[in-house]
């Protein structure tokens, strides 16, 4: 059987979606493949046509999923008051309540960390790009000392929102990410 041309980028892109969702949901350990697989109506046969292992399957998640963010934050730093903006959108009740739909870094730092040199090189370029999007959004200092504000400031929203996630008492969460807020927006002097 012939498919239209498009059909195997389709078909990966959708296993990826499906994976990005359930490894950022449930974690990549938690994620097995036959679920992935069934979520994206596909048999198991299917994975290998288009990935080589598990391992490369979390490359491209990895991959897409912080591309997409990336997309978020600079359309949140485009706003009329940027660095605001992206950290308000970053840190809000609607990112939080959100995993399998919200930033793979939150969702997935502490497992990536555990990951080969492969994934972490691939995680690790795009959470440079992330930082220097921060960088360019704060309007003082030298770029070295923009840098290491934008460095600090992503580290707090990250924690922020992992810690935000984790409560189960939803005042206690709230006012996670209102502290969050105002100390991300103090460091960055963007308050």
């Amino acid at each position: 059987m012939r498919y239209e041309k498009g059909h195997k980028d389709l078909t990966r892109q959708r296993i990826i979606d499906v994976a990005s969702g359930q490894f950022r949901a449930h974690g990549v350990a938690a994620a097995g493949l036959a679920g992935i697989m069934t979520e994206a109506g596909l048999t198991n046969g299917a994975f290998y046509a288009h990935f080589s292992s598990k391992e490369d399957l979390v490359r491209a998640v990895l991959c897409s999923a912080l591309n997409r963010r990336e997309q978020t934050l600079r359309a949140a730093a485009e706003r009329e008051n940027g660095l605001e903006a992206l950290i308000r959108d970053y840190l809000s009740p609607r990112h939080r309540d959100d995993p399998g739909g919200g930033c793979p870094t939150a969702a997935m730092v502490a497992e990536i960390a555990r990951h080969p040199k492969q994934t972490r090189d691939a995680f690790t370029g795009k959470i440079g790009a992330f930082i220097e999007l921060i960088a360019a959004q704060i309007g003082e200092g030298s770029p070295p000392a923009r840098r290491k504000t934008a460095i600090a400031v992503y580290g707090m929203m990250v924690g922020t929102l992992q810690l935000a996630r984790a409560v189960n008492d939803k005042s206690l969460s709230d006012e996670i990410l209102a502290g969050g807020v105002n100390a991300a927006l103090m460091l960055a002097g963007a308050q």
